[in-house]
């Protein structure tokens, strides 16, 4: 049987596949055009790909053999799953695994925002440091703020597990109310209007679905308030970036941290690059060894469950 990744994976991952079957991985360290993929998938069992791979209509036909598609990462708005559902191809993600590493990664760059750390680095790098003085490079505390998180799945609860140990206030918007969550957090869940007004600090973990693109909206945005910060680890569709652009540009807001963008990843906004009050990130959430090895892991042991005859354990269609 044949096997085609469209990246390379961690060894781990790929090991288990080599073992197995004939396995086709991608020579070029880069992301593949759309026709590369649909040439990759012919005569294909299994498909391993990538957030980056817009696996659609015109790519599932290409690969008359499919039986599995699966997805290395979380989010699967990168795939048709409803037309891969009507070919009888199944859809995996990695979901679980990259909990908490993403969550320290959604806690990294909001202090480093929060404290100035990216331009104190750039600063010392350009000479410019002449010795300690009153204003230099002041930041906001976090400590004992509020923070507002949008989406209290598993990684919004990994962020707010952290936030208690900074005393903070919790507020979160979920699609539903989740009493464990008040009871362990001691969180307060509000609106999403009331929470994008009384936070200091905003964290997104919602995936990209019809309902969340574009929920913060020009008008959400405008509800914070002026010293807030803006943290998006989840999907850059979810947040009006245009519009967060030009808050930014004015000081409407103090700051934004960004892992993920509209157009990535060869359509980020260069006006962001201009923007001093800015932490941004190259989608690396989930970039931690251990954590890469297990997605790694995760997503071949898909194939080779599918491929072998057993129902995988991680199938979202």
């Amino acid at each position: 049987m044949k096997v085609f990744v469209t990246r390379r994976i961690p060894e781990k991952g790929l090991k288990m596949l080599e073992e197995r079957y004939d396995v086709d991985v991608n020579p070029h360290d880069r992301v593949l055009t759309k026709d590369e993929i649909i040439e990759g998938v012919k005569d294909t069992d299994a498909l391993l790909c990538l957030l980056t791979d817009p696996i659609d209509k015109e790519v599932i036909d290409a690969g008359p053999k499919l039986k599995i598609i699966s997805n290395y990462a979380v989010g699967y708005n990168n795939i048709d799953v409803e037309y891969a559902s009507k070919k009888g191809i199944i859809v995996t993600n990695t979901p679980g695994v990259l909990t908490e590493t993403t969550a320290d990664l959604a806690w990294a760059i909001l202090m480093a925002v929060a404290r100035r750390v990216v331009e104190g680095d750039r600063f010392m790098r350009e000479g410019r440091f002449r010795g300690w003085e009153p204003m230099l490079m002041v930041g906001t505390d976090v400590y004992g703020k509020t923070i507002g998180i949008v989406g209290m799945g598993k990684i919004g609860q990994a962020v707010a597990r952290r936030a208690r140990g900074f005393g903070m206030k919790v507020l979160y918007y979920n699609r539903r109310r989740r009493p464990e969550v008040e009871e362990e957090f001691g969180a307060e869940y509000v609106p999403l209007e009331e929470l994008m007004k009384r936070s200091d600090y905003i964290s997104i973990h919602v995936p990209l679905t019809p309902e969340t693109r574009n929920m913060l909206n020009r008008e959400m945005l405008e509800l914070m308030k002026p010293y807030a910060y803006l943290i998006n680890t989840a999907r850059g569709e979810v947040v009006d970036e245009p519009y967060l652009i030009e808050m930014l540009r004015k000081k409407r807001i103090r700051g934004a941290a960004l892992d993920v963008f509209w157009g990535e990843p060869l359509n980020v906004n260069p006006e962001l690059y201009e923007l001093d009050n800015i932490v941004l990130a190259p989608h690396m959430g989930s970039a931690s060894l251990e954590t890469r090895t297990k997605m790694a892991e995760m997503a071949a042991q898909a194939i080779i469950d599918v491929l072998e005859g057993r129902e995988p354990v991680n199938r979202v269609n």
